[in-house]
């Protein structure tokens, strides 16, 4: 089945939007949690701290006994009592009196202070009463970490949808939880097809390209959060069809590249079609205009072009933003303002990715511009995104840039 007609971008979204399939959940250790994405919300079981504590090395005091201490007005307090980290004291804190403690320690009764050590002089009057010279003063509540006051026993500390990273792990794990509920990994099958194709090599015979889209396009999934594995077709309608028929019994995803061209004999789209439903194949969009999209056995294919920068602006343009709500991810990468340098062509009826270099102020297309051009994609670091009800843009004309590693899972 091939359609002469290219649908507009805003359709081939929405499709792919009433066709969205969302991840299930599973439980798993916090300690392997690093960028899985939660599924419910996280409520604590604890203050944290759960109690008043030192934020210093030094001693805990009396504020007040403090006040007017100067290196020219030394004080003395007596030292009653040590408490290290893991331990605490039952004594009480009087008047003139102080405590040695450690970073981390529970703030001992009547002290409402922490006095640094690097403010102190220790002395002894004797064989076993022990003072301190100070020579600094403190005020109430000063290096002192109050319960509670990063986190309370009840709140929400973490919200369903959170991609999570080594804070959130830090706070899931004060809150007292240990096993969190995740959405599952993706797991995708990327499909190679071309009998044209072959591993990196130093030598190439007639007619042979290096298969540059295993690596292109396999890492794209992995900056998704998905797990790929991939595999080569020839161009040979059953043992295509017979490739997307095996992996759509064990993968999440399949996407192919290659054999999508709107031409006779590209047999990728027939095979689909053969074993499931096309639901678009072409897109007014540039690079990747033969870009298709189908469901085999319930698996959604994306079917991206051979070329690998039509392959890799079709995935930023269509499969990322799939591939983030799969694990129930909002795909909102960051748009910043800039200057275009020159005047920037575009044609009306057609969505533009326009590979691009923005620094700081400006913005300019990348010159090699034709979808086998991956060194395009080197030289550039964004894209500008052209409506297809916009025609170029003006030399100076301000404009959004997407740049590349906003898109990224772990941005």
């Amino acid at each position: 089945m091939f359609l002469s007609e290219l649908i507009p971008m805003e359709d081939a979204l929405d499709i792919l939007d009433k066709n969205q399939i969302i991840m299930e959940t599973e439980i798993i250790d916090l300690k392997n949690s690093y960028l899985r994405v939660l599924s419910e919300e996280v409520y604590s079981f604890h203050d944290s701290p759960p109690f008043d504590k030192s934020a210093m090395d030094g001693y805990a005091v009396i504020a007040s006994d403090t006040f007017g201490a100067s290196p020219n007005a030394i004080k003395k307090l007596s030292i009653i009592d040590q408490i290290g980290a893991g331990d605490f004291s039952n004594k009480i804190i009087n008047s003139g009196e102080a405590i040695r403690i450690a970073t981390g320690a529970p703030i001992p009764e009547g002290a409402d202070a922490v006095l640094m050590e690097e403010y102190t002089i220790t002395n002894c009057k004797g064989s076993s009463d022990e003072f301190i010279e100070i020579h600094s003063q403190v005020t109430p509540g000063e290096n002192v970490s109050f319960k509670g006051e990063d986190i309370k026993s009840g709140d929400l500390v973490v919200k369903d949808s959170t991609i999570i990273r080594p804070q959130e792990m830090g706070i899931i794990a004060s809150a007292g939880i240990s096993n969190i509920e995740v959405y599952k990994i993706p797991k995708v099958k990327l499909i190679i097809t071309g009998n044209e194709l072959i591993n990196p090599t130093k030598k190439l015979e007639k007619a042979q390209i290096i298969n540059s889209n295993q690596y292109v396009i396999s890492s794209m999934i992995e900056s998704c959060g998905a797990h790929v594995d991939v595999v080569s077709a020839k161009d040979i309608f059953e043992e295509v069809k017979k490739t997307l028929l095996d992996s759509s019994k064990y993968y999440d995803l399949i996407i192919t590249t290659g054999g999508t061209a709107i031409s006779k004999g590209d047999v990728v789209v027939d095979a689909v079609d053969s074993i499931g439903d096309v639901l678009f194949h072409g897109v007014a969009l540039r690079p990747g205009k033969p870009v298709g999209f189908g469901i085999v056995a319930d698996t959604p294919v994306f079917m991206l072009s051979g070329y690998p920068v039509a392959a890799m602006g079709q995935f930023d343009a269509l499969v990322r933003n799939f591939l983030f709500k799969m694990q129930n991810i909002e795909f909102n990468p960051r748009k910043e303002k800039r200057r275009a340098d020159v005047k920037i062509y575009s044609n009306l009826g057609r969505t533009d990715f326009i590979r691009s270099y923005a620094d700081d102020e400006k913005v300019k297309a990348v010159l090699s511009r034709g979808s086998g051009i991956l060194r395009s994609m080197i030289e550039a670091n964004a894209y500008i995104i052209v409506d297809e009800n916009q025609e170029g843009i003006s030399k100076d004309e301000v404009v959004d840039v997407v740049f590349f590693e906003s898109m990224n899972w772990n941005k």
